[in-house]
């Protein structure tokens, strides 16, 4: 049973090695933890269990982190971080496109990886500092408290990554930020990280609020420079 109050963090990796380090670092920093060993023991997990946010191993016995991803979004905007090795750039954009929140690359420093848990799990609460305040761009109105986007009075599912990079861009309206600044400012790390990420996110976000993703209204890009919201 969960701690009440105490965010919990499924850890799912093949190697018990991995796993028993992550675990010990996240619960050295205060989070309960669960684990899994491959896809399928994963997924029956889940269907008993809600954690807060998932770290998951794209290389996995049985049901792989792709699949685990997948069926993950397809039943809610649960946080994900996924593990990927150096080689796998291709399956590492296939996990964004899926929905993954972000990701760390093999072999990895388990302080990193408490940083990306504990900035995902932050922005996801951030927005209860701002309890009343709702942001409209055109047809999109953003509700920060609900942590909802609707469209033309329907609502849009958004991941909690492509929520704060929509968030962030709606509070400053026509303003151009770059990829860099993005990722410093929404992700919180350091300019260096792969900033293939923000053009991934943006892709999404726009299939999502644009009635033509191929020619936006809203979410522009400034040749050169970088992204703007535009009302």
């Amino acid at each position: 049973m969960q701690n009440v109050g105490v965010e919990t963090v499924l850890v799912v990796d093949d190697e018990p090695t991995i796993r028993d380090v992550v675990v010990q670092y996240l619960r050295r920093e205060g989070y309960a933890t669960l684990e899994a060993g491959d896809g399928d023991a994963a997924r029956e997990l889940l269907e008993r269990e809600w954690p807060n946010l998932v770290v998951l191993d794209l290389m996995l016995p049985g049901t792989d982190g792709l699949a685990l991803c997948r069926w993950i979004r397809d039943r809610s905007q649960l946080p994900v971080i996924m593990l990927t090795a150096r080689g796998e750039e291709a399956d590492r954009i296939i996990g964004l496109e899926l929905g993954a929140d972000d990701y760390v690359t093999k072999p990895f420093s388990p302080r990193e990886l408490v940083a990306r848990v504990r900035s995902v799990l932050r922005r996801g609460t951030d927005a209860n500092d701002r309890p009343d305040e709702r942001v409209r761009i055109g047809d999109i109105e953003i509700d920060a408290a609900a942590r909802e986007v609707r469209k033309r009075g329907s609502v849009l599912k958004l991941t909690a990554r492509e929520f704060e990079l929509l968030w962030f861009l709606a509070r400053h309206p026509r303003r151009v930020f770059s990829r860099d600044q993005l990722m410093s400012r929404v992700w919180g790390y350091e300019p260096a990280f792969d900033s293939g990420t923000i053009t991934v996110h943006v892709r999404r976000l726009r299939e999502k609020i644009e009635d033509e993703p191929a020619h936006p209204r809203y979410l522009e890009t400034v040749w050169g420079v970088g992204y703007r919201l535009s009302p």
